[in-house]
């Protein structure tokens, strides 16, 4: 979707910012609990922040990297299909944005 309004691209970023920062403090609860987990070994839970951080890493990038107006709409879907956008912005999007990138309307 080439064709992302300038009002509508003001709000994405704003989307963005924010799930990208709550998607960063999940991954750090995420590591901290795995971390804090004294049952397993140090080894056993590097291992696994490891293996996690090279997850979200991937899911980082698909979320966030290539910041584009055609890339926008694909973007905001899956940050609202993971639940990271702030949905009270996600309202002032026009309504066609909205409905496009709506998990719920989406037909794959």
């Amino acid at each position: 979707m080439s064709n992302v309004s300038e009002k509508d691209w003001k709000i994405f970023k704003k989307i963005r910012e924010e799930a990208l920062e709550a998607f960063c403090q999940g991954c750090l609860n995420e590591f901290k609990e795995i971390i804090d987990e004294t049952k397993e070994s140090a080894h056993n839970r590097y291992l696994l922040n490891y293996r996690i951080v090279q997850n979200r890493d991937k899911q980082m990038s698909l979320f966030f990297d290539n910041l584009s107006r055609s890339k926008a709409s694909l973007q905001l879907m899956a940050l609202r299909g993971e639940g990271l956008a702030n949905e009270s912005l996600v309202s002032e999007l026009s309504e066609e944005l909205r409905a496009k990138t709506d998990p719920q309307n989406t037909k794959w």
